[in-house]
């Protein structure tokens, strides 16, 4: 790959401003939506004949259309059509300029700011028209936006990106760690990541190629982000493994063995977020069977499980994913594949989530897990919230409840209280604490706790505070005190409270 090419490829598509805020303008908030849903029409309407470089690429790269080769070379004046072709991105027929890549803005924020990358993948069922090919490599969708939000923010020394596919996690970690190593079983998909590291000016990523943790072995990390190859599919003749998301091991053995190879490849103190899928069985929750791997393999764990899907409804998810439409033969058929092998193991449920790992130093302080379904704070990502919770945990997970009782609480900013009341109660009937930001959890309360809660104000003790509200009820403080200890300390990992040090 010639990084000169690249270099003058990117000057060319900042000189068309091809920019996500430039699209958004062109084609409207509502197309916009559209093409999140699958459909390209009232983008391609807006567009129409536009010859402005913007609206090119955008037909050609985005929207999956052809375009006269003088369109292309006057909106890409440095590379060309001939730089496109060299770089795989289009074939030439006669004057015809047909897309090879999905190529386009993305946009994000994170603690360093407001960011903009151009993502170059594999063109999808949009502009394919049918079934993906097994190679295909997936660029920026719903769950890489999730994982690259789940990353945390503090500064490392190396960061490990298992399965980097187009490299969009591997570009999100090195934000945050000097060196970055990016692995894949894909060499497509590596060509495609190392495209966009150069592409977007970033320096200090090392690719190779290789499955899971081979191409590292005996390495350590400091953090490893990952969106592995996870889905649950039948290790059945005629059923398509798609290598962007489909392991080659029978249900959740993947993500467990992913699980796994982090406790071998952390290093101490060193933490590790990642996107999974977990089998639930008649004699099995799934969430406490994804709890088993972390701690079978020793490492602490905070994991949140987003939705949970029965059998017929994940299988047609992934079968419509790889492009295959309801109604054809085709999808019938592989329907009930999908469904028998369900009932040969006995799988009732999918569970999908994610999941946050570290290695301890000392004693282990961290096995959580929770299930979550409310949308996210996407100001400021999940692992923001995660990060700062995790932190607050390590603070007062090793005190004793006299420790605790000394020490000083300030509510969270983004906490809000509702009271509702039955009509002509002066007492309200139900208190709901709901958090603003992070993982948006609403928990039900009583009076004294609301109160409590209410005057964290980062001033007085905890101990002063429930001394104060005992009076103020006339309730046994003792009593109070031994209740409400308990809860001030999950109200401290919910990112509710915040111990004031």
């Amino acid at each position: 790959m010639d990084p000169a090419r690249v270099a003058a490829l990117r000057d060319d598509l900042a000189a068309a401003a091809f920019h996500v805020e430039t699209l958004t303008a062109l084609w409207g908030a509502e197309a916009d939506a559209a093409l999140r849903r699958g459909n390209r029409v009232q983008a391609s309407r807006a567009l129409g004949g536009s010859s402005s470089p913007a609206a090119v690429l955008a037909r050609l790269f985005v929207l999956g259309h052809e375009v006269r080769d003088a369109e292309l070379d006057r909106a890409l004046p440095s590379v060309g059509v001939s730089g496109a072709r060299e770089l795989g991105l289009v074939n030439l027929e006669g004057a015809r300029v047909q897309p090879r890549a999905d190529l386009r803005p993305y946009s994000f924020v994170d603690a360093e700011g407001a960011g903009e990358w151009w993502i170059a993948s594999d063109p999808g069922e949009l502009v394919t028209g049918g079934a993906l090919p097994v190679d295909h490599v997936l660029g920026v969708g719903g769950a890489s936006a999730t994982l690259a939000g789940l990353q945390f923010s503090d500064l490392v020394d190396r960061a490990l990106d298992l399965g980097t596919g187009c490299g969009i996690q591997a570009l999100h970690a090195r934000r945050f760690a000097r060196t970055v190593v990016a692995t894949d079983i894909s060499e497509r998909a590596l060509r495609y990541a190392q495209l966009n590291a150069l592409l977007n000016g970033i320096d200090g990523i090392e690719f190779r190629h290789g499955d899971l943790f081979e191409p590292v072995e005996g390495e350590r990390f400091d953090r490893i982000v990952s969106n592995p190859p996870f889905v649950i599919t039948p290790r059945t003749e005629g059923v398509p493994a798609y290598e962007y998301r489909d392991g080659g091991r029978e249900g959740d053995a993947l993500v467990a063995a992913v699980v796994a190879g982090v406790a071998r490849h952390l290093a101490p103190g060193g933490t590790a977020q990642l996107l999974g899928n977990w089998e639930y069985r008649a004699d099995e929750d799934g969430l406490a069977r994804a709890g088993a791997w972390a701690r079978e393999a020793g490492l602490e764990h905070w994991i949140v499980e987003r939705e949970r899907l029965d059998p017929a409804l994940y299988a047609e998810t992934w079968i419509r994913d790889g492009g295959t439409r309801p109604g054809t033969p085709e999808f019938e058929r592989m329907c009930g594949l999908w469904l028998d092998d369900f009932a040969r193991r006995g799988v009732l449920g999918v569970g999908f989530g994610y999941l946050v790992l570290r290695r301890p130093v000392g004693e282990p302080v961290l096995q959580r897990a929770e299930r979550q379904s409310a949308p996210l704070d996407e100001s400021t990502g999940s692992g923001a919230h995660l990060q700062a919770a995790l932190a607050a945990i390590d603070i007062v997970a090793p005190l004793d409840d006299d420790a605790l009782l000394a020490m000083r609480m300030q509510v969270a900013g983004d906490v809000t209280e509702e009271r509702s009341h039955w009509p002509g109660d002066a007492d309200p009937s139900v208190i709901v604490l709901r958090q603003g930001g992070g993982l948006r959890r609403e928990l039900r309360v009583d009076s004294a706790l609301a109160a409590i809660i209410g005057a964290c104000d980062g001033e007085l003790s905890l101990g002063v505070i429930i001394q104060a509200v005992a009076d103020l009820l006339d309730a046994d403080p003792l009593a109070l005190r031994a209740a409400v200890v308990p809860e001030v300390r999950e109200l401290v990992a919910d990112g509710m409270l915040a111990p004031r040090v």
